[in-house]
C-alpha cells in the first residue's frame, strides 16, 4: 500500500518543507560516488569517505567517544542510497506541505530539526549501531500530520497481483494502523532499518504538536485531534441535548434523498454562474467525503460570490455547524438563518432554532434575535433537557433585560 495524495492542499507555498527536500537530495549528490566491483564490474552508490564523521555513530564499550553532538542533526540529511533517499523525501513531500503550511516556515524547519534529533535519541537508546537518514524527523512531521488533520483522506494505491486500484482512507487510522503499529512495531524484521528511531520520532512530532495546541502557542482549528477530542467530548455531555437521530451536528441519522429548493437570485452574468456552479460542485464533493472543513471555507467564498446561495439541505446544515464550530459566530449564524428561511418543513427544526438562539445569545450579543429564536425553539421541544436548557437561557436573556 502507497499513500499517493491527501484530500487537503496547503493555502500557501510549503517553501520550507519544499528547501529542506532540496538540501537532501544536494546532500545526497555531494556524498555519494559510483564505485565499481572489483568481481562483477558493475557499477554500485558508495558513500564518500568524508562522511563517515557525519554519521549518528553510539558509543560501544569497543568505541566510547565515536558519538559527537553535531551528529544528532548531520545524520539525518544523510542517506545510503537511491531508494532511502527517494522514500524519505517522498513522504516528506506528502504529509510535510500542509505541516509547513500550518506550522510557518520558521517553526516548521525548527520542529524538523528537533523530530530529527528526538529520533536519534531514541536510536541510541535502544541500539549501538550507526544510522543516518531522515525518516525519523520525517516520522515526526507525519505524527504532527495526524494531530493536525486526523479527519482529511489519504488516497491510497494498493496492488494484489496485477490488480491495482486506490482508495480513500481517514488519515488517523492510515498513519496510527498501517504506518506506525504495523509497519514499525509489527513487521519490524527487515535489516538496517532503524525501527527505534522511526517509532521516537512519530511520538515527537504527536506530543509536541498536542503540547502546542494544548497551551495555545499553535494556534487550533476545527480539523485537529485536540479540537475533535474536545468535540466528542462535547456531544457525550449533551447526548440529552442533541441525539442520534436529530442533532443538528450530525444531522438525521440514516441516508435520504433530499432535494433542494430554488432560491431567487439577483442577476449574475454567465462567468460568475459557471464559477457560483464550479463551487457548489466542489462543496458537494468535500462534504460528500466529511472533509467539512474545506466544504466550510468554500461556501464563505460561495456567499461572498452571490449572498442568496442556499445549498442542498443537509449539506446547509453541516456547513453552518462547521462554521460555528469554527467560532466564526457570524458566518454561522447566517447559514442557520438561510437554512430556516428555505427548509421550514424540516423535521428538526427546534433543533435548529436552539442553536442559532444560543449562538444569539452568548457569543453574538443579539438578545432580541437570540428570544426569537429560542421562544420559537421552545414552542416545539419535547425534550425535557432541551426545554430546560432553552428555559434557562430564556431567564438570562430575561435577567439582562
Amino acid at each position: 500500500m502507497l499513500p499517493i495524495q491527501t484530500s487537503i492542499t496547503p493555502r500557501r507555498r510549503p517553501t520550507a518543507n519544499y528547501v529542506l527536500i532540496a538540501i537532501n537530495v544536494v546532500i545526497f549528490l555531494l556524498s555519494m560516488r559510483f564505485v565499481q566491483d572489483t568481481y562483477t564490474g558493475k557499477l554500485f552508490l558508495a558513500l564518500r569517505e568524508w562522511v563517515g564523521p557525519f554519521i549518528l555513530s553510539p558509543n560501544t564499550p569497543d568505541l566510547p567517544a565515536r558519538m559527537h553532538l553535531w551528529q544528532f542533526i548531520t545524520y539525518a540529511f544523510l542517506h545510503a542510497g537511491f531508494w532511502h533517499i527517494a522514500m524519505n523525501m517522498y513522504f516528506l513531500y506528502l504529509f510535510g506541505a500542509n505541516v509547513n503550511d500550518k506550522l510557518g516556515n520558521f517553526k516548521y524547519v525548527c520542529f524538523y530539526l528537533a523530530g530529527g534529533v528526538f529520533a536519534g535519541l531514541g536510536h541510541v537508546v535502544f541500539s549501538f549501531s550507526p544510522v543516518m537518514g531522515a525518516s525519523g524527523a520525517v516520522a515526526a512531521v507525519t505524527g504532527a500530520y495526524l494531530v493536525l488533520f486526523p479527519k482529511t483522506l489519504i488516497r491510497v494505491m494498493y496492488w494484489l497481483v496485477i490488480f491495482i486500484d486506490a482508495i480513500d482512507v481517514p488519515a488517523f487510522l492510515f498513519i496510527l494502523v498501517k504506518m506506525i503499529f504495523l509497519d514499525n512495531i509489527i513487521h519490524d524484521t527487515a535489516d538496517g532499518v532503524a525501527y527505534d528511531a522511526h517509532l521516537a520520532g512519530y511520538a515527537f512530532g504527536v506530543v509536541c504538536i498536542l503540547l502546542l495546541l494544548v497551551t495555545g502557542l499553535l494556534k487550533g482549528d476545527q480539523m485537529n485531534l485536540v479540537f475533535v477530542f474536545s468535540q466528542w467530548r462535547r456531544r457525550r455531555s449533551y447526548r440529552g441535548t442533541v441525539s442520534d437521530g436529530s442533532s443538528p451536528f450530525k444531522g438525521r441519522a440514516g441516508s435520504r434523498v433530499i432535494k433542494s429548493k430554488e432560491v431567487a437570485k439577483g442577476a449574475v452574468d454567465a462567468a460568475t454562474s459557471e464559477k457560483i456552479a464550479g463551487i457548489r460542485a466542489k462543496i458537494a464533493d468535500f462534504m460528500g467525503k466529511r472533509n467539512l472543513a474545506e466544504g466550510a471555507y468554500l461556501y464563505l467564498k460561495l456567499i461572498e460570490m452571490d449572498a442568496d446561495q442556499v445549498l442542498p439541505r443537509q449539506n446547509q446544515l453541516d456547513v453552518a455547524n462547521q462554521l460555528m464550530s469554527m467560532s466564526k459566530w457570524g458566518e454561522s449564524a447566517g447559514a442557520y438563518e438561510k437554512f430556516l428561511r428555505q427548509y421550514k418543513s424540516y423535521e428538526y427544526i427546534e433543533q435548529v432554532e436552539l442553536m442559532l438562539g444560543i449562538l444569539y445569545s452568548r457569543y453574538l450579543n443579539e438578545p432580541a434575535k437570540a428570544m426569537d429564536a429560542l421562544k420559537a425553539a421552545r414552542e416545539r421541544l419535547s425534550d425535557d433537557k432541551q426545554i430546560k436548557m432553552c428555559d434557562e437561557e430564556l431567564a438570562k436573556l430575561a435577567g439582562k433585560g
